[in-house]
């Protein structure tokens, strides 16, 4: 760490709030804050991320000595490091929030690697910062295992996401309200470290357009630009437009890898939408179990269901229009705009067809497959059948000699394996009959699905195993699972005990179905 090279461009090239108090108030005219960690009891490192480590030129013997996690615990700072929280506003639930920024979270800085990539580290549950409101800015280790074990299980499942260094347990306690039912109680704290080429989302340009501070949003317009996305060439107009039209492209591709593997974010609010198009900000998420795009894993969203598995396309949409008119007012072509918001629908739509003819094992996909498709999803959800294991049982359906064998363990209700059976039946045959036109090779279109569906996800009730042996004090549990997570599209025996669909007991348990928004 001692041999790390900052070069901290967002503080160094974009304007500061002049106050160092960590009280909270309206920032103006500056897109961040200076803040320091507030230092922990006792920090001790319960988990890293080895992957992401030597993305950083870290080894074993550096992330486990008692620097690191007096580092990555909030209680020092390594050379060159320059803390600060970011200002951004958003839209939460479909409403202007006004002004939020980084209530919990503090970037450290930005490490150029050897490779010469920049990285920057932000600590998420490192205390107070002018943004946290009537937060207390801290994170409990519940919440820290999930944004730490999702962050990496999405990495390996080919999404674009943030990644996860490291997760340190702080040695105290923080209060929360797990169910916003006036029963709050002591949770042991704990600090995860996010690792992102940027943070920057949607919100920071929001805030400064609600403002009315064009100056500075087309400063920060144009850092971002020139920091974030330097394959982009041209005059100054040419950028803008070519720059959101990037990230309408980046986001439609992240979307299509959230369909793909049946993952829900939960709270797609735009200040949890990153600008590189990587899904940010893990809260109450969680993967489909038995099918249901009506499913959302947030509790705060269980009434109106916005943020539900098959909304999340149109939810990316109505977010990048509010980043648009947010920019407005720096094109003076709104044509422009709009057309990359076209350009989203038409790549996202591009993109799933793609995504559906390789789950389902076709070489391609044409308007006649949609019908065979949406008939499939049908009876997944009235029949209650596993998105997971139901794609790898689809990859063993032999087409000459098709049957419902491969498919029964997907079923989570014997009696609606009864009812729905000949109608299943019936679609496996039609199902075959549409592989056996592609005359495609039996184990090259296995290995073409199994490539797409994971075997091995990161279902709640696996997290929640995982935090219940953590807060007795034992992190096996986070170790094996983050192993297993590595390679989620091959069968390995270390991933056999991860790969069960949801027991019963979990159907309804807090922590295994649906989760709040508290943390």
């Amino acid at each position: 760490m001692q041999n790390w090279r900052f070069e901290n461009r967002f503080v160094n090239e974009l304007p500061g709030d002049p106050e160092e108090s960590r009280h909270p108030r309206q920032v103006l005219n500056a897109c961040w804050s200076p803040v320091l960690p507030t230092p922990v009891a006792e920090p001790r490192l319960l988990a890293y991320a080895a992957e992401v480590a030597e993305l950083l030129d870290l080894n074993h013997e550096a992330i486990t000595s008692p620097a690191f996690a007096q580092v990555f615990g909030g209680n020092a700072l390594v050379r060159g490091m320059q803390p600060y929280a970011a200002c951004y506003g958003g839209h939460q639930f479909g409403h202007w929030a006004g002004q939020l920024g980084d209530g919990r979270a503090i970037t450290l800085g930005e490490v150029i690697n050897r490779a010469g990539e920049r990285w920057e580290l932000q600590l998420k549950g490192a205390g107070l910062t002018p943004y946290s409101r009537t937060a207390d800015g801290r994170a409990v280790l519940r919440s820290s295992i999930r944004e730490f074990l999702c962050s990496e299980a999405m990495h390996h499942l080919g999404v674009p996401t943030t990644r996860a260094l490291s997760l340190v347990a702080t040695g105290e306690e923080v209060i929360r309200d797990m169910f916003y039912d006036g029963h709050a109680r002591p949770e042991p704290g704990a600090i995860v470290c996010r690792v992102a080429p940027s943070f920057i989302r949607f919100g920071n340009f929001e805030i400064l357009a609600a403002r009315g501070d064009r100056e500075l949003l087309a400063q920060l317009v144009d850092f971002t630009i020139n920091r974030d996305f330097p394959e982009l060439e041209g005059d100054p107009a040419t950028l803008r437009s070519q720059w959101f039209e990037a990230i309408c492209v980046r986001t439609a591709h992240m979307i299509t890898h959230w369909m793909r593997v049946g993952f829900v974010h939960g709270v797609m609010n735009t200040d949890n939408m990153s600008i590189l198009g990587l899904t940010i900000d893990y809260g109450p998420y969680g993967w489909v179990d038995n099918f249901d795009p009506d499913w959302t894993p947030n509790t705060t969203d269980e009434s109106g269901r916005r943020y539900r598995f098959a909304h999340q396309p149109q939810i990316a949409h109505w977010n990048l229009a509010c980043l648009a008119g947010a920019l407005a007012s720096l094109f003076p072509d709104q044509q422009i705009l709009q057309a990359s918001l076209d350009r989203y629908v038409a790549v996202f739509l591009e993109e799933q067809r793609t995504m559906t003819a390789a789950k389902f094992g076709f070489k391609s996909f044409d308007e006649h497959d949609q019908a065979l498709v949406s008939e499939a999803y049908r009876l997944m959800q009235i029949a209650e059948v596993d998105m997971t294991w139901f794609f790898r049982g689809l990859a063993d359906i032999n087409p000459t000699a098709p049957s419902l064998e491969s498919l029964r363990e997907a079923f989570y209700r014997d009696d609606l394996f009864s009812r729905h059976e000949q109608t299943f039946a019936t679609w496996i045959q039609h199902y075959a009959a549409r592989v056996r036109r592609d005359h495609s090779d039996p184990a090259e279109r296995r290995a073409q699905m199994n490539a797409v569906n994971p075997r091995t996800v990161l279902r709640n009730y696996l997290a929640q195993q995982a935090i219940d042996l953590a807060e007795e004090g034992d992190p096996s549990r986070i170790h094996a699972l983050l192993d297993a997570l590595r390679r989620p599209y091959d069968d390995q025996p270390v991933s056999a005990p991860f790969i069960q669909k949801r027991p019963d007991w979990a159907r309804e348990r807090a922590g295994c179905s649906m989760l709040s928004c508290s943390s």
